[in-house]
């Protein structure tokens, strides 16, 4: 009688170790990304108040009250702006459009072509810049490099930012 297998022979298990590997080379530079793009949200998110500021400055005031709003806003202490991912945000007087810089690569823990870069929030009334008279609901263009999905939805953008777009959350590409 023969007797049964009782487990794996050396090529099989080598197999599995190459097909393990193969996966993980693929997935550890996705995940790398990821975890960036979760990093980069914070800054989406830290921006959420000086677009509330923005919105109800132009709703109240028109370009006056961005104007003013910008400058009390800018003139506050950057550490009241600062968390671990981001470094600064500014409010252009000009337009009410929000550059958030991130903090540097080394500070917080982003890669070097991440750490240092900034996203631009665009205010939009009917698709265009803010403008005197204009009145309408604000809504925000958002680009990093490229502003493909801000265009797409119809939206100006005063300028781009320079965070590389595969950082960027989905509105901001």
């Amino acid at each position: 009688m023969r007797k049964a297998q009782q487990g794996f022979t050396l090529i099989e298990l080598m197999i599995v170790v190459a097909i393990v590997g193969i996966l993980a080379a693929v997935a550890l530079p996705a995940y790398q990304d990821y975890t960036v793009r979760g990093k980069v949200s914070e800054a989406v998110i830290q921006a959420s108040s000086a677009k509330s500021l923005v919105s109800e400055a132009f709703q109240s005031d028109g370009l006056d009250g961005v104007k003013a709003a910008a400058t009390e806003y800018n003139q506050r202490a950057q550490a009241e702006k600062q968390t671990k991912y981001v470094d600064d945000i500014q409010i252009s007087d000009e337009n009410g459009a929000i550059t958030v810089t991130l903090a540097a690569a080394a500070k917080g823990g982003l890669p070097n072509d991440a750490g240092g870069k900034t996203i631009v929030f665009t205010p939009n009334v009917n698709g265009e810049l803010l403008a005197a008279g204009v009145t309408g609901a604000v809504d925000w263009a958002c680009a990093s490099e490229t502003n493909t999905t801000a265009t797409q939805r119809g939206l100006t953008v005063a300028k781009n930012g320079t965070l590389p777009a595969k950082y960027a959350p989905s509105e901001c590409r």
